[in-house]
C-alpha cells in the first residue's frame, strides 16, 4: 500500500515539472557547421501553429564565441506562411551592450543569449510555416558563430479580435 502511495506522489510530481514548459509550442536548434557561419547556409526551422487565438514569444538564441569580432549580427530572416506567402525582414541581434559587454550568459569558449525576435505575436492561419535565417554581414564566412534555438512560447491570454464593421 505504501508502495503504491509513493508511485502515485512520484507520477504527479513527474506530471507537475513536465508540465512546467508546456507554453513551448516548438523549439529546435541548428548548429553552424565548424563554427564558421558561411553567407551561403542558411538555417531552416519548420513548424506547425493551430491555435491562432493565441499570442506566441518568438525567441532566438544565439551560441557565440566570446572573442567573435562583431557587437552585433545582422540576419535576414524570411517566414513562409501556410498560404504560400513569403516575409523578408532585415533584423540586428544586438549580442553586446553599448560599452562591448557581451549580453546573455558567457564562458570561457562560449556565450548563449537569448533574443526575443517578436513578442505578443500571433498567427493569422494554422498550418506549416517556416522560418529561414541568413547572415546578412559584409564577411562571407562568419567565424565565431556555433549555432542557432528557435523556440515559440504560447502565451496565457488570447488576442483582442475586432469586429468588423463597428
Amino acid at each position: 500500500m505504501r508502495n503504491t502511495f509513493q508511485l502515485n506522489i512520484l507520477a504527479a510530481l513527474a506530471l507537475f515539472l513536465g508540465g512546467c514548459n508546456s507554453n513551448i509550442v516548438y523549439k529546435a536548434s541548428k548548429e553552424i557547421p565548424g563554427g564558421v557561419w558561411s553567407y551561403q547556409d542558411t538555417l531552416l526551422f519548420d513548424f506547425n501553429i493551430e491555435d491562432t487565438l493565441s499570442v506566441y514569444n518568438l525567441n532566438l538564441e544565439i551560441e557565440h564565441s566570446p572573442e567573435f569580432s562583431y557587437q552585433n549580427l545582422y540576419t535576414r530572416i524570411f517566414t513562409g506562411f501556410p498560404s504560400g506567402d513569403r516575409a523578408r525582414q532585415v533584423v540586428s541581434l544586438e549580442l553586446a551592450d553599448k560599452s562591448g559587454m557581451w549580453q546573455g550568459k558567457c564562458g570561457k569558449n562560449k556565450c548563449l543569449l537569448k533574443i526575443p525576435i517578436q513578442e505578443n505575436a500571433y498567427f493569422n492561419q494554422r498550418g506549416a510555416y517556416s522560418m529561414t535565417i541568413e547572415q546578412y554581414m559584409r564577411q562571407d564566412n562568419l567565424p565565431g558563430v556555433y549555432g542557432f534555438t528557435l523556440s515559440i512560447e504560447k502565451q496565457d491570454r488570447q488576442r483582442e479580435i475586432k469586429e468588423s464593421g463597428k
